[in-house]
């Protein structure tokens, strides 16, 4: 049995129809733990293309077979997964842990091995690409190293936000994993009052919940990942990653998070808060105070210009954790409105798609509302939910707070994009015309994901996956439903489940274009920002 492991559950899909239970509801019957080990070895042909894995070094504290398994997955993945391509994810992950540090260099830019490679194998990636994904990003790694000291219950909070601490991080909760289940290691150490605010040590409190949703939500994409594939290793690197990073958002998780809340203002849809957001005068221009735009340096600047002004917006957000289905409808709030800041926020009628690198990250986080929230109990949920809103909130004003042109988008972005280049002939007989397009290319998504799959960017797949799972489970919103019909963003009453399928769509012609525009090498995203369509705004937009 592997302690720290629920058994796989049914994945509780979020719906605006709520037909699912209660989150919390389920909990008392699914607390059980595996009953068994799935136990397997690193392939000798993985291992000479990686190399030994810490080869004259003191045993790794993960090394063990019961922290690197072959994926158990909660979410169903694609077609095309095989006890193969689960082996070289596996060894891919472990390769990942004992060879490089979670950070690539000293501005603490993430490793995005673990999750290429996780997201490419869940898109039903054969063993070849998930080896091809490994290497891409190899050459840019920092090697792993051992921390000055280990890191125990007792001084845990002394090297918080400490990169050094990284492998004493992980040793840390490999050992509380053996011992709790994933939701109690989440409701102790992220959630727990004392464990932010609280009577640990001296000084600045832990504020692990703000660090969770720190680094661009990488540490909440990690953990995610560890959860829905039944990784314990993923997990443990999940909660350590959050350990080491700075947690700089305090403005926007404070000590009140944790009070009673009031359910905030009635009726207060996110859509609502976006709209008052963009007519708020304080958020004009914001471009001149954030310069340089194109790093992650927007953000720390942000936060103490807009940070306050935001959360006067975020606390009205309702959310009454007594009714049946809310935790599902407010994550179906958030999964749209980031699928808005980064799909719709990036159009604008006579201008190229500008496909933001820093929103991108919104939607790929999103994924994972419902994976962490299902292990925690109604008031962790909450709080999760609140902090997550404000910190994409402010993500969304650092690059320029883009308006929402929704009817512009749904007039002139397909919701059937075709693939780029000329089109196979059908099969013929076929049901339809063998020159139409729909016969050709019946299902837009396969073309899609296959280009994700290959495409040598790691945040692709991750995205593609992403919004390919929120349209098999939005995907049947009508336009003009009562929640998305009486908000205050103008336009909402046109969203449906279409959305997804057309920013996907949107995104692959975006990649496309800017591989042809780059004349110095690969680039993926656009990283400029979206002030200047900020600039070219007016009142009767908004």
């Amino acid at each position: 049995m592997t302690p720290g492991y629920e058994k796989p559950r049914p994945y509780i899909a979020p719906s605006q129809h709520h037909r699912s239970r209660n989150i919390h509801q389920t909990r008392a019957t699914e607390g059980y733990l595996y009953d068994e080990l799935i136990l397997h070895r690193t392939s000798e042909a993985f291992t000479a293309m990686v190399g030994a894995h810490g080869k004259g070094q003191k045993q790794h504290e993960l090394d063990g077979d019961d922290v690197w398994t072959v994926p158990s997955p909660r979410r169903a993945p694609w077609p095309g997964v095989t006890r193969e391509s689960g082996q070289a994810l596996s060894d891919a992950l472990r390769a990942n842990h004992e060879r490089f540090h979670v950070f690539f260099n000293p501005e603490a830019f993430h490793n995005h091995i673990a999750h290429y490679v996780t997201s490419v194998w869940a898109l039903g990636a054969p063993p070849e690409v998930i080896r091809a994904a490994f290497e891409v990003l190899v050459p840019e790694q920092q090697p792993a190293f051992d921390s000055p000291g280990a890191v125990t219950r007792e001084s845990f909070n002394e090297h918080l936000g400490d990169h050094r601490y990284w492998k004493a991080y992980n040793a840390f909760f490999a050992d509380v994993l053996r011992k709790k289940t994933i939701g109690e290691v989440l409701e102790e150490y992220v959630f727990d009052p004392r464990m932010n605010f609280g009577v640990y040590g001296e000084g600045k409190g832990p504020e692990m919940l703000n660090r969770f949703l720190d680094g661009l939500l990488h540490p909440i994409i990690h953990t995610g990942y560890g959860i829905e594939l039944g990784v314990p290793g993923l997990t443990i690197e999940g909660l350590s990653s959050a350990a080491v990073h700075k947690g700089i958002a305090s403005v926007l998780i404070p000590p009140s998070l944790w009070q009673p809340k009031t359910k905030g203002r009635k009726g207060v849809h996110a859509f609502t808060i976006l709209a008052r957001i963009l007519k708020d005068s304080r958020f004009e221009n914001v471009e001149p105070n954030l310069v340089p735009s194109d790093d992650a340096a927007v953000y720390d600047r942000s936060l103490p210009l807009y940070g306050a002004a935001v959360m006067e917006y975020a606390n009205e957000w309702s959310y009454d954790m007594s009714a049946p289905g809310e935790v599902e409808r407010k994550i179906e709030e958030l999964v749209y409105m980031t699928t808005l800041m980064y799909g719709i926020g990036g159009y604008e009628a006579g201008h190229e798609y500008n496909a933001d690198f820093f929103n991108v990250h919104l939607v790929n986080s999103s994924l994972f509302l419902t994976t962490v929230a299902q292990l925690l109990k109604p008031s962790s949920q909450e709080m999760l939910l609140r902090g997550y809103l404000a910190v994409c909130l402010i993500w969304w004003v650092s690059r320029g707070l883009p308006w929402f042109d929704i009817a512009g988008f749904y007039a002139h972005v397909t919701e059937y994009p075709l693939p780029s280049g000329p089109l196979a002939p059908a099969y013929v007989p076929a049901l339809l015309n063998p020159n139409s397009p729909k016969a050709i290319t019946p299902n837009p998504w396969f073309h899609i994901i296959e280009h994700a799959l290959v495409n040598p960017d790691d945040h692709l797949p991750k995205m593609q996956r992403a919004l390919a799972h929120f349209a098999s489970v939005y995907g049947m919103r009508t336009a003009g439903e009562d929640d998305f019909n009486g908000t205050e963003l103008k336009g909402a009453e046109r969203l449906d489940g279409s959305l997804f399928l057309r920013v996907a769509g949107i995104t692959k012609a975006r990649l496309v274009r800017l591989r042809e525009l780059s004349a110095e090498g690969p680039r993926y995203w656009d990283r400029v920002g979206l002030y200047d369509k900020q600039r070219r705004s007016t009142r009767a937009m908004l």
